[in-house]
């Protein structure tokens, strides 16, 4: 189930579903340490002696955000009894604490006494084994806690604390867990449990007909108990609600401190470009790593998760994020990409959250025995070209001298070294996509981008022989895409080549929504006949003929396949190869009427996008709904990416229009 609602700090990340149930608390690292694992935490209610989850078929949800923040404003309505709940999440922007604001809203003619039932299901340091949850009486709150890692969970009703509680065991034997204590309206009390457990509380209240009543619930997390007694401690200081009010005001003017030129566009892509902003903010981990996703719930298709920084995906994610002005947030990023770099100057596969190395399924050696490089090369190639961008975009030379001899020099020397002499390419390294391993358009288009990069680089800085060598390893890597990787038969790019014996090799005439690299990372403009005509047969080929719309990774994309009919559907459609296909015809827009096809598709994306803002990967081709993770991070970079740019060009042409 993807996640709706997502709420973080950079340390840690509470992901909600479309019941607002939790479902993943990342701690101390975005994306590292679930320690729900995907269960449900749920949330019910008890409304004159009569119950329900708010999972159940007597709630109405309706899950979003407040304007601008990263405070929900959901509603959960139960029209049989007259109650609605508006329901305000929030994860403090420096602390670590996460709390709900629950307004009961008595719509009835009747008085209602109001049970709201929270249940806790944890997997400390992701597995259920030693455990402990019991009740505090010094503070009237559960904890929860393993080792160096507890959970206090508190709530209140109009003021009034925890009015029942239970502990106990679930998922083992014959226990399904203190949640089914709750239905009968009530629970059995059990101070303490330890093994595999889960607790469940209650606060109660009496609300006047056409009257409200106030619920608040707060957690705070830590490395010890001494910790979260003083977060507790500073929120009831403050008081829940009014640091939720707090909360909401920190992000309405974080996510607002650069503008944006509105141009043409509605309010709700306007209101999408700063969602994303938003959503982007909770996936980056303060050390720098940006996590490409963290819906635990894919852990079912394949046992294990996008909870990794990928450099390339960083990369993307981080230039689009300094093109829209929030320069500050990504500085970290380069920082650990130099960290981790190797001392031959790659990057790996993927990187946990912490900067170890993440899991890999490229293996070291070939199908022949022969030793190879388990690298996609785009990694270390676009991690250079987006640090070239972030100075662009900053003018902070005083940051870029900072990483030019750890991070610039050994990865230019890097791409420069690992060339196929023979055909002035890049030695064969897995495409993008992690599938397969030869010799790519996307990966040289990045390496041209990596060296031309470089090449800035060591032009600012007065190095003349570094730049002389990275220009001319640039423009190698260009002579030999055009005689290699460029089919002057069928007048477009190749995906790529496999080398054979003798440096002969096959050529791959797969349709590959990728090669927008091509023009992307600087290789050629957007308007070059040869890109034009595998652009336009890209867009051909893997548009979506189902009335779904959008563009496809590639022909017979096996990923989360629905189905066989290349005709109608080549593969799924992917937000961020749709959008690939918008940048280009942004890039190409001579007038503000070559501007309407690239709107179109930004509202397809908005049309496609979660009633809160949340951006999937990709889509069923036949019914439209999400596939894969959601938020995928890299869907919503790309849409701030583009976004960003139209409002560029939509301006210049404007401009241009107004001087005729």
């Amino acid at each position: 189930m993807p996640r709706h609602l997502v709420l973080g700090n950079g340390k840690l990340l509470i992901n909600l579903d479309e019941y607002l149930q939790i479902r993943d608390i990342y701690f101390p690292y975005v994306g590292q340490q679930n320690h729900v694992q995907g269960h449900v935490n749920r949330l019910g209610a008890s409304i004159n002696g009569s119950f329900s989850w708010l999972s159940s078929k007597e709630w109405v949800i309706e899950p979003g955000y407040h304007l601008d923040s990263l405070v929900t404003l959901s509603y959960a309505k139960n029209v049989k009894e007259g109650i609605t709940l508006k329901i305000e999440d929030a994860v403090h922007q420096r602390e670590n604490m996460f709390m709900r604001r629950i307004t009961v809203l008595n719509e009835s003619h009747e008085e209602k006494r109001i049970k709201i039932f929270f249940h806790q299901d944890l997997s400390i340091y992701e597995n259920e084994v030693g455990d402990t949850a019991y009740f505090d009486p010094e503070k009237s709150v559960i904890i929860h806690y393993k080792k160096n890692r507890y959970f206090l969970f508190t709530g209140s009703f109009d003021q009034k604390g925890i009015d029942q509680y239970t502990t106990g065991v679930k998922r083992f034997l014959s226990a399904e867990g203190t949640w089914r204590d709750a239905e009968d309206g009530h629970l059995h009390v059990n101070p303490i449990a330890q093994g595999s457990v889960d607790s469940t509380f209650s606060v109660q209240g009496i609300v006047p007909p056409h009257g409200k009543g106030d619920v608040n619930y707060a957690l705070t997390v830590g490395k010890s108990r001494e910790e979260v007694f003083s977060l507790y401690d500073y929120l009831m200081e403050i008081g829940p609600s009014l640091t939720l009010d707090k909360i909401d005001v920190y992000w309405r003017r974080w996510v607002n401190k650069t503008k944006i030129n509105p141009c043409n566009l509605s309010d709700e892509l306007l209101d999408l470009y700063n969602r994303s902003l938003l959503i982007i903010r909770t996936q980056t981990n303060e050390n720098g790593y940006i996590i490409a996703a963290n819906d635990s719930d894919i852990q079912h298709y394949n046992r294990d998760h996008y909870s990794y920084m990928w450099p390339r995906d960083g990369a993307l994610i981080a230039a689009a994020v300094a093109k829209a002005g929030f320069h500050g947030m990504v500085k970290n990023f380069y920082r650990r990409c130099a960290d981790v770099l190797t001392k031959e100057g790659y990057l790996h596969h993927k990187y946990n959250p912490d900067g170890s190395i993440g899991s890999s399924w490229h293996p070291m050696i070939d199908k022949e025995g022969s030793s190879q490089l388990p690298i996609q090369e785009d990694e270390t190639a676009l991690v250079l070209w987006a640090f070239w961008e972030h100075y662009k975009e900053t003018g902070d030379i005083e940051f870029a001298q900072s990483l030019y001899r750890s991070l610039v020099r050994p990865s230019a020397r890097f791409l420069l070294q690992y060339m196929q002499e023979e055909l002035d390419l890049p030695l064969p390294s897995y495409d993008l996509w992690e599938e397969r391993r030869g010799i790519f358009t996307f990966t040289a288009s990045s390496v041209y981008g990596g060296l031309m990069a470089a090449y800035s680089f060591a032009t600012l800085f007065g190095e003349d022989d570094r730049a002389d060598r990275y220009k001319k390893g640039a423009d190698r890597i260009k002579a030999g895409m055009e005689k290699h990787l460029y089919d002057e038969d069928s007048g477009r790019f190749l995906r790529g080549i496999y080398l054979l014996d003798d440096n002969a090799y096959k050529k791959d005439f797969t349709m590959e929504s990728s090669m927008y690299a091509l023009f992307a990372f600087g290789v050629y403009p957007a308007d070059d006949e040869r890109i034009v005509r595998t652009m336009q047969q890209m867009n051909e080929e893997l548009s979506i003929k189902s009335g779904v719309g959008g563009i496809a990774r590639y022909t017979n994309d096996y990923y989360f396949q629905q189905t066989h009919d290349m005709t109608r559907a080549p593969g799924n459609p992917w937000l961020i190869c749709t959008l690939w296909l918008a940048k280009w015809y942004v890039q190409c827009a001579k007038s503000l009427q070559d501007l309407e096809r690239p709107h179109e598709i930004l509202r397809w994306i908005h049309e496609h996008s979660f009633s809160t803002g949340v951006l999937p990967e990709q889509l069923h081709p036949f019914t439209g709904e999400a596939l894969s993770v959601a938020p995928l991070t890299w869907s919503h970079a790309t849409f701030v990416d583009v976004l960003k740019e139209y409002t560029k060009v939509y301006e210049k042409l404007s401009q241009n229009s107004l001087a005729r």
